[in-house]
Parts: structure tokens; C-alpha cells; sequence
């Protein structure tokens, strides 16, 4: 009787490994592979594009919501959200068409396909505006200066020619804070 029980522990080991062996080596296979350097950077290029599209992208949807609550503005807030838009479009390039990059026409020039950071809406709505038209300005002024910081953080990380692009689109968005408070300031004696 000694001698059947190990004989059943032995078939029950054996076949627990063989089943073990069976079930990992399909799972080894399609195991992914690890990528690339070139590969890792490539991604970790298009999710700083990503981002830096999104910013902007809020900065002009904020623009947007502001106009809408107050109209008074529109004068004051229409090239700057005009501007707030073109930058997310340029951020877009060379992103996949489906999240508004662009796409060589026939002719040989860009062409914006349908989906554009101007068109679609990003993941959050913006949030409500101030009543207070004085107090939504001041949201629109920290809008401009988030999304001023979040390009400025972004240099560092980005390849050279997006890191002049997203230097540039984060002066515009500081300026868009500066003038935003500048036509609200007191007018300064000149004695």
C-alpha cells in the first residue's frame, strides 16, 4: 500500500508540471515584447504632444465658456481665443489625423482633417464661469498662466524642434495673462 501512494503522488506531481508547462508556454508566446529605445521615445513623444495639445486646447474651451456667459467680452476675449486655438493646432501636428493632426492633400499641402483640437471637445468640460465678469477674467488669467507653466515644464522632455514650438506657444499663452490683467490695471499717473 506504501508503494501505490507514492506512485499517485509521483503521476500527480508529473501531471501538475506537465499541465504547469502547458499553460505558460502559450503565455510566453504571446507575451509582449519590450520595446525599443527608439520605441519608448516615440511614445513618450506623442503623450507630450498629447498634453500639450489638451492645454491648450482647455485654455481655448475656457476662452469659449467665458465668451458665452459674458458677450460684453467678445471684443477683449476674440483674438485671444482665436490665438488660443491656431496654438492648439499647431501643437497638433504630427499627431494621428483622429486627434487632429493634419495629412498631405493630393496637391502636396497640409490638410486639417475633421477632428481638430478647435472641433472637439477635450475629456473634462471646462468649469462653470463667474457670474461676476471681473471674476471670470480672472479665471481666463489663470487659465493662461496653467497653461503657460505646463508648456514651459514640458521643454525639457521635448525633442528640439517641438521644445521651440511649445517655448513660443508658452510666451503667447503668458502674454495672453499679461494683457488679460494689463486692460484691467488702473491707468498710472504720468507726474
Amino acid at each position: 500500500m506504501g508503494r501505490t501512494g507514492t506512485i499517485g503522488r509521483r503521476a500527480l506531481l508529473t501531471a501538475g508540471a506537465a499541465a504547469l508547462a502547458a499553460c505558460s508556454a502559450p503565455a510566453e508566446e504571446s507575451a509582449p515584447k519590450p520595446l525599443s529605445a527608439a520605441e519608448r521615445a516615440a511614445r513618450a513623444e506623442l503623450a507630450l504632444r498629447r498634453r500639450a495639445v489638451a492645454a491648450s486646447t482647455a485654455l481655448r474651451e475656457r476662452y469659449d465658456a467665458t465668451l458665452a456667459a459674458h458677450p460684453a467680452l467678445t471684443a477683449r476675449l476674440t483674438p485671444l481665443r482665436t490665438s488660443a486655438e491656431a496654438h492648439a493646432r499647431a501643437l497638433a501636428e504630427g499627431l494621428p489625423e483622429a486627434e487632429g493632426g493634419t495629412r498631405k492633400k493630393a496637391d502636396g499641402s497640409a490638410g486639417r482633417v475633421t477632428a481638430t483640437p478647435g472641433g472637439t471637445p477635450s475629456a473634462t468640460p471646462p468649469a462653470p464661469v463667474p457670474a461676476d465678469q471681473a471674476a471670470a477674467v480672472r479665471e481666463l488669467v489663470a487659465a493662461a498662466r496653467r497653461t503657460a507653466d505646463a508648456h514651459g515644464a514640458a521643454l525639457l522632455d521635448a525633442p528640439p524642434e517641438y521644445a521651440r514650438l511649445l517655448a513660443s506657444v508658452a510666451a503667447a499663452a503668458a502674454a495672453h495673462a499679461y494683457l488679460l490683467t494689463a486692460a484691467d490695471a488702473p491707468a498710472r499717473s504720468t507726474r
